[in-house]
């Protein structure tokens, strides 16, 4: 007992004396070293993106989020690519990060924010065609397919799932953005650039695959060639009925089988991936007109967007008992619908970032309400945060990603700032973005290597200085 007494006795004038003691001022650079692999161990150099983490950081006053950003927005050239000449051509490799395969949807929104720098930096230009060559190659390999992997006779750990399984492919689940986001890449290279060296016969093949595959998810006569059954206690990793999911009356939308959260659907026809979809396909259509003189399937293009945009109008918009007319997430065209949104995208949030309708739209507005408050059975609101999640995590567990998004997708300097707030507060001391968190606890988080959420926490950034430089002018 004595010895307990000195013992704390000891603790506290020792506390006493360091209370008193002159605090002497610490340097800030020392407290937030870069996470950045050492640049020999860098798996890819681009002059123009370290130029601009350098004068970016330069306009931050805050230096955890100017930490954050040089950690999180070169992520994916660090630490995922893999570029290599394939027959004189670029071929570039892009993994998710903690799981070695290559995602169309993760490696397009990985690669997107670096694209302002293609012009002045040609080694990155080439690492961009070669993800364009390596997307083209995945899509003729098997368009229902949403994961790959390099070496194409690597047989998956998914090779029991009841689809059609083959080398080369890590997972068979068919979502729409699967073949969205290929062209948004190629469509926004090619903008940027002028440069016309990827629209080759093969991409031209990989759109002829990709108009093929939507035509079939629509259902018109019979149910397609894709099934998809996995033996698994996890009710979102399998499809019903056969492999088929739930019916859909044939109205001129899209099935789909998965969300980007590579979940099951409930309704196939998940609205969010056909407005994408729509979008894709006249881009599609501008570089086959332009760059192509493909008329013909181009016109083919066009004619789907349309058809897909009025049935996306007529039944894809729906009546909230107390908000008025929104975008269901998903519908089955027989009039019921799904009220919800999910944080991965394409997502209802992020339709005005896809490039479907601008941010000041009355239907989006009114759906942006709904789906960041209690309507949106997937939106959390905890101490720690509050943004949407979904089942691929669990509940009560938000993503960073919609947090992010919502930031993208608004004009109002308080709402952005409020989401970078939320983003310093809840990177769990680790200084990257993570897939999800706890909403009141951040340091249970899921996936310590998600290079998606960190490109794309970059690219919040990158737009906050060029709309509101002056939320990154003063401290958080």
């Amino acid at each position: 007992m004595n010895s307990r007494r000195k013992f704390i006795q000891n603790s506290v004038l020792a506390s006493t004396a360091l209370f008193y003691k002159k605090i002497v001022p610490f340097n800030l650079e020392q407290l937030y070293i870069t996470n950045r692999p050492a640049i020999e161990k860098r798996n890819f150099t681009s002059t123009g993106v370290n130029k601009f983490i350098e004068s970016a950081k330069a306009k931050i006053k805050d230096p955890e989020v100017a930490w954050l950003f040089e950690n999180c927005y070169p992520n994916t050239l660090d630490t995922t690519v893999e570029y290599e000449l394939i027959n004189n051509k670029p071929d570039t490799y892009v993994i998710t990060g903690d799981i070695d395969a290559m995602w169309l949807r993760d490696s397009t929104a990985q690669i997107t924010p670096y694209l302002p720098f293609v012009k002045e930096d040609k080694a990155l230009a080439q690492l961009v065609e070669g993800v364009i060559n390596r997307q083209k190659k995945c899509v003729l390999l098997d368009s229902y397919a949403n994961a790959f992997y390099k070496d194409v006779k690597k047989v998956s750990e998914w090779k029991s799932d009841l689809t059609t399984m083959q080398p080369g492919i890590h997972e068979r689940k068919w979502e729409i953005d699967s073949l969205c986001y290929p062209i948004r890449l190629a469509y926004k290279y090619w903008k940027l650039t002028s440069n016309t060296t990827v629209f080759d016969d093969q991409w031209v093949s990989a759109i002829e695959r990709t108009l093929k595959t939507f035509k079939e998810q629509q259902r018109k006569d019979n149910n397609g060639p894709y099934t998809f059954q996995r033996t698994t206690a996890w009710a979102t990793d399998g499809v019903p009925l056969g492999g088929y999911g739930y019916p859909t009356k044939p109205v001129g939308l899209i099935c789909s089988m998965f969300r980007p959260s590579d979940d099951a659907t409930i309704f196939p026809f998940l609205i969010p991936s056909n407005c994408f979809a729509v979008v894709a396909l006249r881009q599609a259509a501008e570089i086959l007109t332009k760059v192509k003189n493909n008329t013909n399937l181009a016109s083919s293009c066009l004619q789907l967007a349309n058809e897909v945009d009025a049935a996306i109008q007529k039944y894809g918009i729906v009546n909230h008992p107390s908000l008025g007319k929104v975008y269901a997430y998903e519908v089955n065209g027989y009039g019921s619908f799904n009220l919800m949104d999910d944080a991965n995208v394409p997502s209802l949030l992020s339709l005005p970032y896809l490039g479907y309708v601008k941010n000041n739209d009355p239907v989006y507005l009114t759906t942006r309400k709904l789906v960041l408050s209690a309507n949106n059975p997937f939106y959390y609101k905890g101490t720690k945060a509050e943004g949407i999640g979904g089942p691929h995590a669990g509940v009560n567990m938000i993503w960073p990603l919609s947090i992010i998004m919502r930031g993208l997708t608004t004009d109002a300097k308080t709402e952005m700032q409020y989401c970078l707030k939320m983003l310093k507060e809840t990177h769990a001391h680790t200084g990257f973005m993570h897939e999800s968190f706890h909403k009141d606890d951040a340091n249970n988080f899921t996936r310590k290597w998600f290079a998606w959420a960190n490109t794309l926490f970059g690219e919040f950034i990158q737009h906050i200085l060029e709309v509101q430089p002056e939320i990154l002018a003063k401290q958080l």
